[in-house]
C-alpha cells in the first residue's frame, strides 16, 4: 500500500464541508470548520442545482438566469493565477471568455491565465504557488491526493452533445461491422496516456467489444499523427477529438465505438489550499464568475450565435469554420457522484494506479459552487 505522507502540512480539517445550508472554511471554536452562511441568490432558483446522484444522459445541466449569480466583489483586490494545458481548446473557452468579458474583474479578481502542463502544475498547485488549475482528476492528480496533496476538484467543465462522435474510432477489417468489433489485441493510437480521464470512457467502450485497457496495446502519438497512423495502418484504433473525427465520419471503413459519457463532466477547476482554506471568499468569487459566464454565454446552443462564434474563434485563435463543424459543448459546472471512483477503477485497470482508492470526499468539493448559486445542502 502506498505510504501516505502529508507533504504540505495539511490542515486538520481537510476539506470544505457542507452541512444544513452551510459550507465550512476557517476553524471554529470547537476545532472544526467554521460555518459559512449560504444565502439565496436572485436568478438562481431550483434549476441552479441538480442532485449529483442523477446520472441520466439526458439530465439538463444546472442553470441560473443570464447574468447571474450577480457579482459580489471582494473588499480587497485579489490576484489569482489559473493554469491550463492549453488556452486554445474549446473546453477552455469559458475561462477565456470570463477574462475577456471582465467577469473576473467584476468580483475584484485580477486573474492571469497561463499555459502549463498538468505534471508541472500539480506540485505548484499543492504548494499554493498557483491558485487553480483547469484540468481533470487524472491519475497523477488522484495519486497526488492519495499522497497528501491538498487539492480538490471543485467545478465541472462539460459533457459532449449527443450528436458528437469525439471518442474511440477503429479501422474495420474485412467482414467486420460496427456492431461487434473484436478489440482484444489491437493497437490504440492516442496522444492521451493511460492516466488520462479518457481511460474511463475508453474502458467502457472497449469492454463492449471484447477488449479492455489491459487487452490492447497503446501507442502514444502526437496530436497530428493519431489520425494518420490509423489511416495508414500504423495503429488499429484511435481516440479522435473535435473536430478530427469529422474526417472519418460516414466512411464505411471506420466505426465509432463510443465517447465520453453524456451528462458527466470529467474535468474542470482544481483548487489548491489557498482558495480552499486560506481565502475561500476568493474561491467562491472565482467560482461565481465562472458560473455567471456559463449562464450568460454558454447556457445552450451557443454556436447558433454567429457573432459569438466569430468572437470565440478569435479568442481561441482557431478557424471559425472548424469551430462551427462540431456541436456546442454541454457546459456544466456540477460534478456527478461517483465519477472519481469510476475514474480510479479505470486507472487501476490500466496499471497506472495502485493502493487504496481515494474516497470522493477527499478529492471533490461541491460546496463552492453550491454557495455561489445559493444551494443549501
Amino acid at each position: 500500500m502506498r505510504t501516505r505522507t502529508l507533504l504540505l502540512g495539511l490542515l486538520a480539517a481537510g476539506s470544505v464541508l457542507v452541512s444544513a445550508g452551510c459550507a465550512g472554511t476557517d476553524e471554529s471554536p470547537t476545532g472544526g470548520p467554521a460555518p459559512r452562511t449560504v444565502v439565496e441568490v436572485p436568478g438562481c432558483g431550483a434549476a441552479s442545482w441538480t442532485d449529483p446522484a442523477v446520472l441520466a444522459a439526458d439530465r439538463a445541466p444546472a442553470r441560473c438566469a443570464k447574468g447571474t449569480p450577480a457579482p459580489r466583489p471582494l473588499a480587497k483586490k485579489r490576484k489569482l493565477t489559473i493554469v491550463s494545458g492549453t488556452l486554445s481548446a474549446e473546453y477552455v473557452a469559458p475561462l477565456v471568455v470570463a477574462a475577456r468579458k471582465g467577469e473576473f474583474a467584476k468580483e475584484n479578481l485580477d486573474v492571469s491565465l497561463k499555459v502549463l502542463p498538468t505534471p508541472d502544475a500539480l506540485p505548484l498547485l499543492a504548494k499554493g504557488e498557483i491558485d487553480a488549475q483547469w484540468a481533470a482528476p487524472e491519475a497523477a492528480v488522484m495519486n497526488g491526493v492519495a499522497g497528501g496533496f491538498d487539492i480538490k476538484w471543485v467545478t465541472g467543465n462539460f459533457s459532449p452533445d449527443p450528436a458528437s462522435k469525439s471518442g474511440l474510432w477503429v479501422r474495420l477489417k474485412d467482414g467486420e461491422s460496427a456492431d461487434r468489433v473484436p478489440m482484444a489485441g489491437r493497437s490504440m493510437g492516442t496522444m492521451i496516456g493511460k492516466g488520462s480521464v479518457i481511460a474511463y470512457p475508453m474502458a467502457t467502450s472497449l469492454k463492449k467489444h471484447g477488449g479492455g485497457l489491459d487487452r490492447i496495446r497503446f501507442q502514444q502519438l502526437g496530436s497530428a499523427d493519431v489520425l494518420t497512423a490509423m489511416r495508414n495502418g500504423g495503429v488499429d484504433a484511435a481516440w479522435l477529438l473535435d473536430p478530427v473525427w469529422r474526417t472519418v465520419d460516414g466512411d464505411p471503413k471506420y466505426a465509432f465505438l463510443g465517447g465520453q459519457p453524456l451528462g458527466e463532466p470529467l474535468g474542470g477547476l482544481l483548487f489548491g489550499p489557498g482558495l480552499l482554506h486560506d481565502d475561500p471568499d476568493a474561491g467562491v468569487a472565482l467560482t461565481r464568475a465562472y458560473i455567471r459566464t456559463v449562464n450568460t454565454y454558454f447556457a445552450g446552443e451557443y454556436k447558433s450565435d454567429r457573432a459569438f462564434v466569430a468572437e470565440l474563434a478569435d479568442l481561441l485563435k482557431t478557424d471559425e469554420s472548424v469551430l462551427r463543424s462540431t456541436p456546442s459543448l454541454r457546459v456544466d459546472w456540477e460534478i456527478r457522484a461517483g465519477t472519481t471512483d469510476r475514474l480510479q477503477d479505470a486507472y487501476r485497470d490500466a496499471g497506472v494506479s495502485d493502493g487504496d482508492p481515494v474516497p470522493e470526499r477527499k478529492a471533490v468539493d461541491r460546496s463552492l459552487y453550491e454557495e455561489a448559486v445559493g444551494h443549501r445542502g
